[in-house]
């Protein structure tokens, strides 16, 4: 804890040292306090500052470190240093990081420089790099690495060992070796502490694990990580359509992938997917499509509103209690629309409990509407002395909050089975939906019961 608390310390002096350069701090004092940072404290220094203090830092640096910082930044920032390194340099800068990270930089390159250097690595790198970027950067195949160590259900564990010394080295996270066919077909895994403890004698046959399924190199990432959570895995093998090893996926990547799948979820939520100190023109193009969008759905809202204008001209309280219907069924879709989005991301909710799940919704909005519904109505009979439009206020808050779960549960559902995103489209629809209820049903109920 302590170390985590001084690197936090030594990121926010870098920040302050930067805001304060030409002042109180020298550029070659800069250098020295990077130098003494790892590349996961510059990327996260880089990215908590504005876009002329990265090309200061970045001109700073020590160029065998800029390939692993580069690893570190999100895609975002990486593609826009990206874009200003000459192509030697690049080559040189990435030419010594894992497969993985290489393929996970060559995505965000133009085709030009990704050609370029595939021309200039070595024929294994290169065919290597090929597999990979084959598959979706989304998938398993995407996410793995092809330093895989295999061995023969034949070969004695001695010969393993002797294998293993041979290497000098294993690759990060090496938990297991995986076992394969003569025709490199999947066949099982074997543990490195196995190895160590168990006689030299004994075959990889005698004992191989082979429980555990592999991963199809087609998976989503997103399940790679839910596998991973599941069964407190540090390395799992993946294959392809052929059932034959092509790779395997370790928890630094998937670490990766569940920060970058929390940080995308909480962005898309508001519609947002944007560089925390990006340039004011590119932050309003990103948020000027949602804002747009939400415009909208304000004036079906005003729309349903202007229905009832005559009801409204006559019964001027109505405007000071229809947002709190409103506003109240708005809040309860969200609560619904968040546990729906969750539920569907980690795979919870399916056909066999979605309906309990729907029941359990409906129960809890009839609760808080009954509970929400006497407190609005008492306080409303406080305020303007009438029984009908405390009564009526009840009604139109129990109509909404149940509205508030149907649309809350139906509208993620529908929308990822339209390939959309439900965390960054949801909130739109749900909110227009309760607005549209609430204002309906409260006018509505004012217009029959207090007019005609």
């Amino acid at each position: 804890m302590k170390e985590a608390n001084s690197s936090s310390e030594l990121s926010t002096e870098l920040i302050s040292a930067l805001d304060e350069t030409g002042k109180s701090f020298s550029i070659n004092q800069i250098k020295l306090q990077l130098d003494t940072m790892n590349p996961s404290e510059i990327a996260h220094v880089i990215e908590s500052s504005p876009p002329y203090q990265r090309k200061l830092i970045w001109s700073l640096l020590n160029h065998d470190e800029e390939g692993e910082i580069l690893t570190e930044l999100h895609d975002e920032i990486q593609q826009e240093l990206l874009l200003k390194i000459d192509s030697d340099d690049l080559i040189e800068i990435i030419s010594n990081l894992e497969l993985d990270d290489i393929v996970d930089i060559l995505q965000v390159l133009p085709q030009p420089q990704v050609d370029e250097f595939l021309s200039k690595a070595s024929s294994l790198d290169r065919e290597k790099i090929r597999t990979v970027m084959d598959y979706p950067e989304d998938s398993a195949g995407g996410l793995m690495n092809t330093d895989i160590i295999s061995v023969r259900p034949r070969h004695s564990l001695e010969v393993v060992m002797r294998y293993l010394r041979l290497k000098k080295a294993l690759p990060k996270n090496t938990d297991k070796i995986f076992v394969v066919s003569k025709n490199d077909q999947y066949l099982g895994d074997l543990s490195i502490s196995k190895i160590v403890v168990s006689e030299p004698t004994l075959s990889v046959r005698e004992l191989m694990e082979t429980d555990a399924l592999p991963i199809d190199a087609n998976m989503n990432d997103k399940e790679v990580s839910i596998l991973f959570e599941q069964n407190d895995l540090i390395s799992a093998p993946v294959i392809d359509e052929n059932s034959k090893l092509v790779g395997r996926i370790t928890v630094d990547d998937v670490v990766d992938v569940i920060r970058e799948d929390a940080d995308q979820n909480l962005m898309s939520i508001t519609g947002i997917a944007e560089d925390t100190f990006a340039a004011p023109a590119r932050a309003a193009r990103s948020r000027v499509v949602w804002l747009s969008i939400n415009l909208i759905t304000a004036f079906i809202a005003a729309m349903t509103i202007n229905l009832f204008e005559s009801t409204i001209d006559k019964l001027v309280y109505l405007a000071v209690l229809m947002p709190i219907v409103a506003s109240m069924g708005g809040v309860a879709a969200t609560q619904t629309l968040t546990i729906v989005i969750r539920g569907l991301t980690l795979q919870q909710i399916n056909k066999a409990n979605i309906r309990w799940l729907f029941k359990r919704e409906l129960v809890v909005s009839i609760i808080n509407g009954v509970v929400l519904s006497i407190a609005i109505g008492g306080i409303t009979f406080l305020w303007f002395q009438e029984a009908m439009i405390s009564i009526l206020i009840c009604v139109a808050m129990t109509i909404n909050l149940i509205s508030s779960v149907i649309a809350g549960m139906v509208v993620p559902i529908i929308l990822r089975r339209l390939n959309q995103d439900p965390a960054i489209a949801g909130s739109v629809v749900v909110t227009t939906v309760t607005d549209v209820v609430g204002f309906f049903s409260f006018l509505g109920l004012a217009t029959i019961f207090l007019i005609n």
